[in-house]
């Protein structure tokens, strides 16, 4: 009796597993990766990346941003959907220091993180649309190989909006509680 129940728990446990691998990836499909790649032309159109792009004053960053950031934020708009966009260039490397990144911020980027208010998607989490780009512009993964873009990890390992949801004023912002 021992060995079948055994079993039949072996069994449920592989079918979760089974319905769990085949589950869609609550980020980073690709819708996901597509809809980033519009964002990441509306981040140089206005001027929030790339060439000839605005920098604020650098300061220190912590886990899981980096040593140094530089934060921006404002409106663009992506497939015709106008919001709020923040824009945060996370620096780190060998010798990062606010005074280098103010001096050659290229030298030390490691990474651009965006929320982006997306107005009828993703109302449980206030409509923001989560990315984590690479210096260039691709996608960066998580340990999983997951790109991030999208409804950027709820669960474990914790990501944007497991983190965010922690901000002041209930918008899911660290640096406004005023966000439209």
């Amino acid at each position: 009796m021992k060995k079948v129940i055994m079993t039949a728990a072996l069994l449920a446990s592989l079918v979760g597993l089974s319905s769990s691998v085949n589950a869609a990836a609550p980020f980073g499909g690709a819708d996901d990766v597509n809809y980033s790649k519009q964002l990441w032309k509306a981040l140089e159109k206005a001027s929030f990346i790339g060439e000839g792009a605005i920098y604020s004053q650098p300061y220190k960053g912590q886990h899981p941003h980096g040593a140094v950031l530089d934060t921006l934020n404002g409106k663009v708009t992506v497939k015709g959907t106008t919001g709020p966009v923040f824009v945060k260039r996370n620096y780190g490397g060998k010798g990062v220091s606010v005074e280098k990144v103010a001096n050659d911020p290229t030298a030390y980027l490691k990474a651009v993180t965006v929320m982006f208010k997306r107005k009828g998607y993703d109302a449980d989490n206030k409509d923001w649309f989560w990315a984590k780009f690479t210096p260039n512009g691709g996608l960066a993964k998580n340990p999983k190989g997951m790109m991030l873009a999208g409804r950027v990890a709820k669960g474990k390992p914790a990501g944007c909006i497991a983190c965010h949801t922690a901000a002041p004023g209930g918008d899911m912002v660290f640096t406004s509680d005023k966000v439209k």
